[in-house]
């Protein structure tokens, strides 16, 4: 039975006002009545967006608890709620309480209500595979789960294994080598950190079974089925902000439990031919690489290290010579400098899923390998740039934060196989600063003559002759940074990304070595960062790790993993569908 052939209607009473509630096509509504059959105000809800239907009265907050009532039935489905001050939307979880003329009416409400659910909504998950982080930001992440997540799971009929993590990594070695037979999806609590170890473990878990290299970066990726969810319980949470609109841990659960499901670019980097890490919100060369550098050295200040080291680096004026190449993007499809915004169902990304996949109804898993090899002849010809940069930006997405509500490029687009670098050139203190604040307001950070950007697939980055011959192998390798996995290349194929971790760690105790060694030397608090002899190069910062190389390649690959989430919706457009448009599918907000 098509569920556009499904057409239930009656009377029912919601307190002690009388509606008219109808299951039709791809939603159900309810039109509020007057004593004389007048239509007032009508309630309409996209299937797709009901979480649940049960019998009796049933709540859930403050503690889950039901009443048998004989011809009641209650309704739980996605409310949103516009945000204050230009905040993005919220959902929350509406309930409402409908009491039928009889039992057998409330009976027949609830069978449809299910069979519409189990029709509409096949995509959905029923067991997930949780890891929380207990340490992560503030600390809270078992408690926003258990008191704010699992509730909602429950009632949506969610069956979930939760794993607390009690080292780095752990994640991700558990999706590469445990049985993930039967799971729907993988879920993080926590910040970026955390998403990125089940990225690693999904892409690499996935490279595996489909018999694909890694390291290999002429070879396009095995797309990954399993998805991924993020609740955010972490500093900073770019990637959920990026692809929900708010760091929300309600709003991020609700899109899980109904099944949302939103492509994403990553970007992986290599150093030669071995792959050093993937990343899906920054790569970032100079200034964003000194502040994580720095932040390293502050880890007990909390979330708070990141403004202090920021300033700190600010103050050193620093600029580093480099050589960068990069693969444009076809700028008939789009521009980083168009004004438009990656929103929910965006056109630029749902025609590049043809472009990207043009074989993907093959079900041969070795299509990626036969049949999308990059090409030298067709993916066109290198540009390249060189000169002293402050600093050094690629981004598959726009990387916008609640310190940054439109991010590092506000036009990049989530799934559209291409990322945005940001050349900084080397200029004044000011003109620095003014680049710097216009990421906090609405003016353009690249209306600047010392700013560049480019819409591009690949970029590789280099040192000049000069520098690489002046320094040797600090060009080329950053000092005391995994020293032993680097003398044996082979090493870093059999850990994988987990060095890279380290390297972070590594990166803060060579420092303090360093600083351990210049006896009598001493700095003042504000002055020490800036007193100390500039290095030579920077280093990359990937998603908040230190990168053990200066010398670097990285490619985007179009739509490779699969969050579950549908992209940020559009406040201003929420009305434009009616019941009865099939194109909507009951994607679109009815109902307030």
């Amino acid at each position: 039975m098509e569920i556009d052939s499904v057409r239930v209607e009656s009377s029912v009473w919601v307190g002690n006002r009388r509606y008219r509630a109808l299951l039709s096509g791809w939603y159900f509504s309810w039109t509020e009545l007057d004593k004389k059959n007048r239509e007032k105000k009508t309630v309409s809800v996209p299937i797709g967006e009901v979480v649940a239907v049960a019998e009796g009265r049933v709540e859930i907050q403050p503690q889950k608890k039901a009443e048998d009532v004989d011809r009641d039935f209650t309704l739980f489905y996605v409310k949103r709620r516009n945000g204050s001050g230009g905040k993005g939307t919220t959902w929350t979880l509406g309930r409402t309480q409908f009491c039928c003329p009889s039992r057998d009416l409330r009976d027949q409400w609830v069978a449809q209500l299910k069979t519409a659910l189990k029709t509409h909504c096949s995509s959905r998950p029923h067991r997930l595979l949780v890891f929380i982080n207990p340490y992560g930001g503030k600390k809270r992440g078992k408690q926003i789960y258990h008191s704010l997540v699992a509730p909602l799971f429950e009632l949506a009929g969610i069956s979930s294994h939760v794993v607390v993590t009690e080292r780095a990594n752990q994640a991700r070695d558990h999706i590469l080598k445990k049985d993930l037979t039967g799971f729907d999806g993988v879920v993080c609590v926590g910040g970026d950190g955390m998403f990125s170890e089940l990225l690693h473990g999904v892409i690499g878990r996935t490279q595996q079974e489909a018999g694909i290299s890694e390291h290999d970066p002429t070879v396009m990726l095995q797309p990954c089925d399993l998805h991924i969810g993020i609740i955010p319980a972490g500093s900073t949470d770019c990637v959920c902000f990026a692809t929900v609109g708010v760091n929300d841990p309600v709003t991020s659960a609700l899109h899980i439990i109904i099944g949302d499901s939103q492509p994403l670019d990553v970007c992986s980097v290599h150093h030669q031919s071995t792959l050093v890490r993937y990343s899906v919100s920054l790569v970032g060369y100079g200034f964003y690489g000194d502040v994580l550098a720095e932040s390293e050295r502050h880890r007990w200040m909390g979330p708070l290290r990141y403004d202090y080291s920021g300033c700190l680096v600010y103050l050193c004026n620093r600029s580093y010579r480099g050589i960068v190449q990069y693969l444009p993007a076809d700028p008939q499809i789009s521009s980083p400098r168009d004004n438009t915004r990656c929103l929910s169902g965006c056109r630029v990304c749902s025609e590049s899923t043809e472009r990207l996949f043009p074989h993907s109804d093959s079900c041969s898993s070795l299509y990626s390998r036969q049949l999308s090899q990059y090409s030298a002849e067709t993916e066109g010809e290198w540009i390249s740039v060189e000169g002293r940069f402050r600093c050094v930006s690629l981004t598959c997405m726009s990387s916008s934060c609640p310190k940054s509500p439109k991010g590092l490029s506000p036009s990049a687009h989530l799934a559209d196989g291409t990322g945005d670098l940001i050349l900084v050139r080397d200029t004044n203190p000011l003109g620095f600063l003014t680049y710097l604040h216009r990421h906090t307001n609405t003016q353009d950070q690249f209306d600047l003559p010392f700013v560049e950007v480019h819409r591009v697939k690949a970029v590789r980055f280099c040192l000049p002759p000069e520098e690489d011959n002046d320094f040797g192998e600090e060009g080329r390798e950053q000092p005391g940074v995994l020293e032993g996995v680097l003398e044996d290349p082979e090493k870093l194929r059999e850990s994988d990304i987990e060095s890279c971790r380290d390297g972070s760690q590594q990166y803060l105790a060579e420092t303090q070595k360093r600083e351990m060694k210049e006896k009598g030397k001493k700095r003042e608090l504000f002055c020490g960062l800036c007193c100390r002899k500039p290095p030579a190069v920077s280093v990359w910062n990937c998603d908040g790790e230190i990168l053990p190389y200066t010398e670097i390649s990285c490619r985007v690959r179009g739509q490779l993993v699969r969050l579950f989430a549908r992209g940020i919706e559009d406040e201003g457009g929420s009305q434009k569908c009616r019941e009865g448009s099939r194109n909507c599918k009951g994607r679109c907000v009815l109902h307030t």
